[in-house]
């Protein structure tokens, strides 16, 4: 770490800074939706064109195919995304409620709860119970501690149409690309599907390096996973779609 990163640091931790940082509502990423939402569109227009290559389909097919599925499969992805994220809200909202409930009914055993979480902590003797007191002094705090605490639950949690929406933009934005040559009538199908391979692996390995430098990982090795297995999916595709072409004896011509 050079000597600039560590004056960052040492200004990020200063007492002031810290109490600004923690005033601050927490913060749902959404990285994560659009790294799923871009590898998913590429993997699956990519692996629809090597599908079409494979049984000896004409270009045209390749298209009409490839756009049914960027929409349909980003569409479908989108929405899943919606009722997942849903879904968590409404569990973690259920389990609130459920706390709530306990802490007015039985009091006694929700401030034991308490106790027991923070001695296996280590706290104890008059300490311990000075932290029981002070977080079931405030309803808002005894529930999110219990969430995160007994149930392993955070408080923070995603915006299910935010998820939803940057789901279906990296799909289709970044699922499109593949099908780009096929619209582009002067190469023939060879060519379209040689520049469609280079853009995929292109698109793969940047969305792997993108990912890398969210989550602090080395570029290369991210972006080489991240095309090793795009390409395996598209393979997949291709020798499938050969072999089930050879097995029924179909004929493209």
């Amino acid at each position: 770490m050079n000597s600039k990163d560590q004056e960052g640091l040492i200004l990020d931790h200063r007492p002031e800074s810290i109490r600004k940082r923690l005033a601050l509502a927490p913060k749902r990423q959404n990285i994560s939706d659009a790294v799923l939402g871009g590898i998913d569109g590429c993997i699956t227009t990519f692996a629809v064109v090597s599908g079409s290559v494979g049984a000896g389909f004409p270009s045209s097919v390749a298209i009409i195919l490839g756009f049914a599925n960027l929409f349909a499969d980003g569409f479908s992805m989108a929405v899943s995304n919606y009722e997942s994220s849903k879904a968590e809200q409404e569990f973690i909202e259920s389990v609130r409620k459920s706390e709530a409930r306990h802490i007015e009914q039985i009091p006694e055993g929700e401030r034991e709860e308490i106790r027991q979480i923070f001695k296996a902590k280590g706290f104890d003797g008059d300490l311990l119970e000075r932290i029981v007191n002070t977080i079931t002094a405030d309803k808002k705090v005894w529930l999110d501690v219990m969430l995160m605490e007994e149930h392993g639950l955070s408080k923070t949690t995603s915006n299910p149409l935010m998820s939803a929406g940057v789901t279906f933009a990296a799909f289709i934005s970044v699922g499109v690309i593949p099908l780009m040559p096929y619209l582009v009538s002067t190469l023939n199908m060879n060519q379209q599907f040689t520049v469609s391979a280079v853009l995929a692996g292109i698109m793969f390995f940047v969305i792997g390096m993108l990912k890398s430098l969210a989550v602090a990982k080395p570029l290369i090795t991210s972006g080489l996973r991240t095309l090793f297995t795009g390409g395996a999916a598209a393979a997949v595709a291709y020798f499938t779609a050969h072999f089930m072409r050879e097995i029924f004896n179909i004929s493209t011509g």
